[in-house]
């Protein structure tokens, strides 16, 4: 868009062709393109990603408590999955349910590999 102090001869083009104006605001096509790239590539989820509550450390496996609790810790997170499946398919859910609407996945604790938009991953790398 135009600047705070453009120049006669700017605003003049804008208020003639206020579509050229803005078509001068997008990114190329290769700018476009590159930024799409690098967002997949931070977005993909590696297949060898490690999800919170999925498996537990050999070293701790040894410890009983440890063990029980991380087992409770996991169940946990396998019954907020459910409440997430079944809150997504629930009809009077409008926010969740219908044409168009995607289902909420962003906390389902674990996810497959590629762009899913699901798990919660031990920790991120950028």
């Amino acid at each position: 868009m135009p600047t705070e102090d453009p120049t006669d001869e700017e605003w003049e083009n804008f208020l003639n062709k206020p579509e050229e104006a803005l078509l001068k605001c997008f990114p190329t096509q290769i700018q476009a393109t590159i930024v799409m790239a690098v967002l997949d590539v931070l977005s993909n989820h590696s297949p060898d990603e490690e999800y919170v509550g999925k498996n537990i450390e050999p070293y701790w496996s040894e410890d009983p408590i440890i063990n029980t609790a991380f087992e409770v810790f996991s169940g946990k997170l396998k019954e907020l999955e459910g409440i997430i499946d079944a809150r997504n398919a629930d009809c009077n859910l409008r926010n969740r349910n219908g044409a168009g609407i995607v289902p909420y996945e962003l906390l389902k604790p674990f996810s497959g590999p590629g762009v899913t938009g699901k798990g919660v991953p031990y920790s991120i790398s950028i």
